[in-house]
């Protein structure tokens, strides 16, 4: 099991950014939270297995087709305490 912190910045608000990140957590079976930044980036949490988390670092650096990436901050940090996979404010 592996915990990330990913900060995300380009055309990354506006776009369903974060409905697309919980829907692809989901699907993977992981946990956290993904929200907006006022510097309009997109911060989230990724909990699970190695490989999965990895996955879906992976895919946000595309993102939706309607997003544009330009970087992809990866960092540790600890589990979430809270099962499930959450947009938060």
């Amino acid at each position: 099991m592996m915990a990330k912190h990913v900060h995300v910045t380009g055309r990354v608000q506006g776009v369903s950014f974060r409905a697309w990140t919980r829907e692809q957590a989901e699907a993977r079976g992981l946990s956290g939270w993904v929200r907006n930044r006022p510097d309009g980036s997109v911060e989230a949490v990724i909990a699970g297995a190695d490989e999965v988390v990895e996955a879906l670092i992976a895919a946000i650096h595309q993102g939706p087709a309607s997003a544009k990436v330009t970087d992809v901050r990866v960092s540790e940090t600890n589990a979430p305490k809270n099962p499930g996979f959450h947009i938060i404010s």
